[in-house]
């Protein structure tokens, strides 16, 4: 039998790309993307669609019988610059929709949960270099208490109820085939478009901050790879460190120079700021390495390239 997934948020800047990537390893019909919205004409035209609330629980448990779903990849999620603010619609969105489908792999209905979590969850109080698996979390955004918490209920339901849970740190994620969708990292996509259409960029945050980035075709990679590894292999049931590479504006804006000499960027520093001073600027992730054979491939050059060409090739 075809292992059955479900992806909720499937329509989001992830879920997109993590839903094309899937079907093409487990088949289009296997895998059904559900979202409270339609998708992208590729996604529509793939495979099944289903429309969902991600905080209605009836909902995902009917998707769940009718398709025999064993596997739920939840993607769904205000994110950190959106939440600040709608606070309590970002919270709860982001807490019942998660308890949906833990109660839902407690229940044995299905097998297997992918929850992310993200670098939000860390705070001023944070080690920012080299930020360790273990650390101080203190985070001060809605977005990152949300996952936080989502962090500590991941683990409780693994050791009261032997629910397979397992999640990512996510950083920053960059993409050509979709739009970012409200995050403190957002610059990093809309800084590539703004390039390719007008020559120059104002950056939201300072020439100065550092944050951990990755581009997209690696966060997917390290998705699957970690749905795949052997139960016995995790260690972690909170949820994985993943680096990537780590930079400023100033440097993304030079690594974009070598290919378009005439860009610029200008700097003006908004609320979303002191969301980013909050954060680490570069993450540990070895215990991911040894765990399931992490190990990212893109560098900022490389990183830089694919982003221009993959949207020229969109053009």
């Amino acid at each position: 039998m075809a292992t059955k997934i479900l992806i909720i948020g499937a329509c989001g800047q992830i879920g997109t790309e993590l839903t094309l990537a899937l079907r093409a390893k487990h088949g289009n019909e296997n895998v059904i993307a559900g979202d409270i919205r339609e998708g992208g004409e590729e996604l529509m035209k793939s495979g099944p669609f289903e429309q969902v609330d991600a905080t209605n629980y009836k909902a995902i448990e009917d998707i769940v019988m009718h398709y025999e779903v064993d596997h739920i990849y939840l993607m769904a999620a205000m994110l950190s610059a959106t939440a600040e603010k709608f606070p309590m619609r970002g919270w709860n969105l982001n807490m019942d929709s998660l308890f949906n489908v833990l109660n839902l792999a407690k229940d044995k209905k299905i097998s297997k949960i992918f929850w992310p979590s993200s670098i939000a969850v860390f705070g001023p109080t944070t080690p920012k270099n080299d930020t360790p698996q273990t650390t101080v979390m203190e985070p001060t955004t809605v977005y990152g208490i949300s996952k936080q918490t989502g962090e500590r209920w991941c683990e409780y339901y693994h050791q009261k109820y032997g629910v397979d849970v397992r999640s990512i740190r996510y950083p920053g994620l960059i993409s050509y085939k979709t739009l970012p969708g409200g995050g403190t990292t957002d610059y990093a996509v809309e800084i590539f478009h703004e390039a390719l259409e007008k020559q120059e960029y104002t950056s939201f945050l300072s020439e100065t901050t550092a944050l951990p980035m990755m581009f997209m075709d690696d966060a997917i990679r390290a998705t699957i790879s970690l749905m795949e590894a052997p139960n016995e292999n995790l260690t972690v049931r909170s949820s994985y460190n993943l680096g990537g590479i780590s930079f400023t504006p100033k440097q993304l804006a030079e690594s974009i120079k070598t290919e378009i000499p005439s860009f610029s960027i200008n700097y003006e520093p908004d609320f979303r700021q002191p969301i980013a001073d909050s954060w680490p600027s570069s993450i540990n992730d070895e215990q991911a390495q040894k765990d399931w054979d992490w190990k990212h491939e893109y560098d900022l050059p490389k990183m830089t390239k694919a982003m221009l060409n993959g949207l020229e090739s969109l053009k």
